[in-house]
């Protein structure tokens, strides 16, 4: 390990040793966004706070925090005695309860222990100092450089923007899923992220769930129902107008969108969202409704209610996952403009075609043999898209030129990839690299997943015993929500219908691009390395194909030796890839 592995675990033991008995507790820990001592002792901290069975939430804030203070006002006036402003809290409360019986009111009461970093440590309800000295640098001026292509080629980041910078927090080692110096090297790419950023910057964490339906960590919980309640509090329905007098009161509004974010995805999921999944955001023109204010405020295409929502996407956001440094350097500090172009051709041979033919060769009593159909029944041609990070306008100009409809941007990194939402997919594919469902898994060549559909619907035909168990416990969680949303009518009738129909498609196909990538644990990584390809079961990329899951499957395409290309209307063949080698 390239940091001080038994550093790191002294100091998780001597955080343990302060701290006792702390199990089920909230903590909220917070700290300046300048403060490295403080940022890397986070990493033992939490593991230690994880260990210890309680949650913990993490605010990085550049000298004050607006959003920080409106929480504070809000925890304070729930402990109060009868007042204007408690009596307008616990109106909104118990009009929300109404159909959330019981489970929202345990939001409000806030932090069980908060710390603030001082100058030496962490102070408040205890005191801890500061332990960082796992931490040694590792490649760091190739890390700047990195992050500054990023912002400035992925983001074009403005001066006056506002930007947040999340990252993951280290619990239990069952919920780590990778190992654990990945963890550590996150928590250098997102320092040197806020380093090289040159806007105002805040940064955060909170604890994630197993389980798409489990609790999700108290505090994030409140903040983001605050901020979605803010932006629907002009809504004239009885929970909104009481949550808009209360807004009022306690000047909430305070609560405010941030220009763009960048973050690193662990193991684990947010959680359940209950004031979403019980009542849902509407939007101001009544003509639908929204799961979440994150969908709210990048309002993404591929949602199915951007069409309907008049209003303008708040901000645009990428993400990665707990990548090594060295992956993250290798597949990110590249030529943008030279990959995308790759992309662009592969899109003029799309566009050009009804369908796209994939055949590899029968390897071990594996053959992927499918056809990709381009084309709606409308005739409208399904639209291929030729880069998955360009977040460098909150308004996707190529959508708003193609629909007149405004819609936010999104990107994962490392990029690479030319993408399309199938009309649909017939045929066998067989899955042998890595699938993403909780994280990523390894998946194998001499056991493959191995998937079947016939145009409508996909079906597992073999691999991994494990694999395709934990798949289907994500399905299941997945259907639960919709039928939950159906049930407390917090989403329209016709997108739940959709979500119900799309539930067993295949909704994405890709063809890897980006040169740098190489093979690793990690599907973000995996689905883009050149040659290969991927599909994804489940959501697509176009509002018509939304559901409740996305699940990519990497194939390997040299390995298989896939012969790829499209088929126009006459019947002629433009070739992409011969014998799993780019002729593009």
């Amino acid at each position: 390990m390239k940091y001080d592995e038994k550093k790191f675990y002294s100091s998780v033991d001597e955080y343990k040793r302060i701290l006792g008995n702390i199990k089920s507790k909230s903590f909220l820990v917070v700290f300046d966004v300048r403060n490295k001592n403080a940022f890397f002792s986070i990493a033992p901290l939490s593991r230690a706070i994880h260990e210890l069975g309680a949650d913990m939430n993490v605010l990085g804030i550049d000298k004050k925090s607006e959003s920080l203070a409106a929480l504070k006002d809000v925890w304070k006036v729930f402990r109060q005695n009868k007042n204007k402003k408690s009596e307008a809290l616990m109106d909104f409360i118990e009009e929300t309860e109404k159909k959330t019986k019981g489970k929202f009111i345990s939001l409000f009461k806030g932090p069980d222990f908060t710390l603030e970093a001082k100058e030496f440590g962490f102070e408040g309800h205890f005191t801890l100092p500061f332990k960082d000295g796992w931490f040694k640098q590792h490649r760091g001026e190739e890390l700047n450089e990195t992050c500054k292509k990023i912002w400035k080629d992925v983001y074009n980041l403005k001066n006056n923007e506002k930007v947040a910078v999340g990252f993951v927090l280290v619990q239990k080692e069952d919920m780590l899923g990778h190992p654990l110096e990945d963890y550590l090297d996150s928590y250098a790419i997102a320092w040197h992220m806020k380093l090289n950023c040159n806007a105002a910057a805040t940064m955060g964490a909170y604890t994630q769930a197993k389980s798409m339906l489990h609790n999700s960590e108290k505090i994030s919980e409140l903040r983001t129902t605050l901020l979605g309640c803010e932006l629907c509090k002009n809504v004239d329905e009885p929970v909104f107008k009481k949550y808009k007098k209360l807004s009022g009161l306690l000047n909430l509004g305070r609560i405010k969108v941030i220009d763009a974010s960048f973050f690193v995805v662990g193991k684990g999921y947010s959680g359940k969202h209950i004031f979403g999944e019980s009542i849902g955001y509407p939007c101001l023109n009544k003509k639908t409704r929204w799961q979440s204010p994150g969908q709210m405020v990048y309002k993404l295409d591929f949602y199915p209610q951007t069409e309907l929502d008049d209003r303008d996407p708040l901000a645009r956001v990428g993400f990665t996952e707990t990548l090594p440094i060295k992956v993250f350097i290798e597949t990110c500090n590249i030529d943008w403009e030279k990959m995308r172009e790759r992309n662009y051709k592969i899109k003029e041979i799309a566009d050009k075609c009804k369908s796209i033919r994939v055949v590899g060769e029968n390897i071990d009593g594996f053959k992927t043999n499918f056809e990709v159909g381009l084309v709606k029944r409308d005739g409208v041609h399904r639209w291929v898209r030729t880069s998955d990070t360009d977040v460098r306008e909150k308004i996707n100009s190529e959508f708003l030129k193609r629909t007149g409809i405004k819609a936010g941007t999104m990107a994962n990194l490392p990029g690479g990839e030319a993408f399309v939402t199938p009309e649909y997919v017939k045929g066998t594919i067989v899955g042998d690299v890595v699938i993403s469902i909780d994280q990523s898994y390894l998946l194998s060549d001499k056991d493959p997943l191995v998937i079947k559909s016939d145009g409508k619907k996909y079906k597992i035909i073999s691999g991994p015993k494990d694999i395709i168990k934990k798949l289907q416990e994500k399905k299941k969680e997945a259907w639960e929500m919709i039928l939950n949303q159906e049930r407390f009518k917090s989403q329209p009738q016709e997108i739940i219908d959709l979500k119900k129909r799309n539930f067993n498609m295949i909704n994405e196909f890709a063809i890897n691009t980006n040169p740098s990538a190489r093979l690793c644990d990690y599907l973000i990584v995996n689905e883009k390395i050149a040659r290969m390809i991927h599909i994804a079961l489940g959501s697509g990329f176009e509002p018509d194909r939304a559901t409740e899951y996305h699940t990519d499957i990497v194939i390997n395409s040299p390995r298989q030796k896939m012969d790829i290309h499209g088929v126009d209307e006459k019947g002629n063949k433009y070739w992409i890839i011969k014998k799993g080698e780019f002729v593009v």
